[in-house]
């Protein structure tokens, strides 16, 4: 038996006021329909359908690389009316079909698995998750029959005894998907807003004697996000739970009310996160890393021992035991060796820098492949672009690259070759040569005092 996912995420989100969809602010460096999705996947459901509406091009650009399906709603008439929509994706299946939303990222992998498993053992039609809290006002409420669901109730249609009743709809659903087919098919909308509501296919199957279960789990799993306050909740909530997973794991956070950590993040133990890091995306930190105090890392991969003060590395790797800041800025597409120090204001961009370089600082090298055990002397810059197109510069293993030298590229630095301070070198430096571009000093004896004298001075 097959098991299947729809994502609901054809909301408008008024109450976001943003040209962006919803469903694709980010929590945590992700976009909530994409947190979403991944537990999906984790938790089993590998054949995952978005149900799009408003702003359906940006939410299908930003999922499409989970290989994902899509169903459209083009209009918004209600949760009912949204799975409708779906019905292509689900004819001729059998097995569980799960509805989760695409606005609730805090929604764990094992909490759906454990309502899959709920799901399955009690061989119900349908599952609901549920939550139990102490002022339910505003919440459908869930009467149960038993450990069975009797109906739901919406607030306002509630007894005084009802009222009472403190376990809540979360709104994600796992159903039997031949028998949410046929509910679907008896679906109306006679209500005061004329849609169709998906909580009415749970009343349809109790009045055909269907069992329909409720696995609980905590509120803060179910959160929805409509404003940009409850985003704010939703990361710090996310924020907490991900920093604790972390620590759990052996990494040391010493402020992690200030430590930024991306949901797809991996560290290895040992590794000690100074206050104010950001580190986001797919990044991959190796064991017994250092971050200093603010840093800012994307998409990067941070071997063992590394330490890093103050620095921007985006989309490249740092190799063991390598320094790195403070104020550098490893630019996409670096490639640092191992044992490599990379000081303060040095900018590396596209380049790959071998074992034991030394690049100490207010450096810039760009488009190069530098070897290793090169020294780069205060106030290097590779000349890379000529204001039409980038050329790549070498510099061969033991070079040593005097003070302010430029070097124009293309142009080879060999093995075991130096510049002189100052220079700017054109031509190719051969095997253990010195290259000196630069005019020979004259010193013009009593030039101040002859211009004290002329007034100029």
């Amino acid at each position: 038996m097959g098991k299947y996912a729809l994502i609901l995420a054809a909301g408008e989100g008024k109450r976001m006021k943003s040209a962006t969809s919803k469903v694709l602010h980010k929590v945590c460096g992700k976009e909530m329909v994409n947190h979403v999705i991944d537990i999906m996947r984790k938790a089993g459901f590998d054949d995952v359908n978005v149900i799009v509406g408003k702003g359906k091009d940006q939410v299908m650009a930003k999922t499409a690389d989970r290989e994902v399906s899509f169903s459209v709603q083009e209009e918004q008439l209600g949760t009912g009316h949204a799975v409708l929509c779906a019905k292509d994706f689900l004819a001729g299946k059998e097995g569980t079909v799960a509805i989760f939303t695409g606005d609730a990222p805090l929604i764990r992998e094992e909490t759906v698995k454990e309502m899959l498993k709920s799901h399955e053992e009690g061989a119900y039609s349908a599952t609901l998750l549920t939550s139990i809290i102490e002022d339910p006002s505003g919440y459908g409420r869930v009467k149960r029959d038993g450990n069975d669901v009797e109906k739901i109730i919406e607030h306002k249609d509630c007894t005084s005894e009802e009222l009472l009743l403190q376990e809540i709809n979360a709104g994600m659903y796992m159903f039997d998907v031949q028998e949410l087919l046929q509910a679907l098919s008896l679906l109306k909308n006679d209500n005061a807003q004329g849609e169709y509501y998906l909580t009415d296919v749970i009343e349809i199957m109790r009045e055909k004697n269907l069992k329909i279960g409720a696995s609980v789990t905590e509120f803060d799993e179910t959160r929805g996000v409509n404003s940009r306050a409850q985003l704010a909740e939703a990361e710090a909530i996310l924020r907490k739970r991900i920093n604790l997973r972390h620590m759990e794991n052996g990494v040391t956070l010493i402020d992690p009310n200030t430590t930024y950590i991306g949901a797809d993040v991996e560290i290895g133990n040992d590794t000690i996160i100074y206050p104010n890091n950001v580190i986001e995306g797919s990044t991959v930190i190796g064991s017994g890393v250092t971050l200093y105090q603010n840093s800012r890392i994307v998409d990067s991969v941070i071997h063992d021992e590394v330490s890093i003060t103050s620095s921007v590395i985006l989309s490249s790797q740092i190799g063991r035991k390598t320094t790195v800041g403070p104020f550098a800025y490893i630019r996409p597409e670096s490639v640092i060796g191992e044992e490599v120090k990379v000081g303060d204001f040095v900018e590396i961009k596209k380049s790959s820098i071998g074992n034991g370089t030394k690049i100490s600082h207010l450096t810039y090298i760009g488009d190069a492949e530098v070897g290793s055990r090169v020294n780069f002397g205060c106030g290097t810059v590779v000349v890379n672009y000529d204001g039409k197109s980038k050329f790549k510069t070498v510099v061969e293993d033991n070079a040593f690259i005097g003070c302010n030298t430029n070097l124009v590229a293309p142009v080879t630095v060999h093995k075991g070759a130096f510049t002189a301070a100052g220079s700017t070198i054109t031509d190719d430096v051969p095997e253990e040569g010195l290259g000196i571009a630069r005019t020979k000093q004259v010193n013009k004896e009593g030039w101040v005092k002859k211009r004290k004298e002329s007034g100029k001075y």
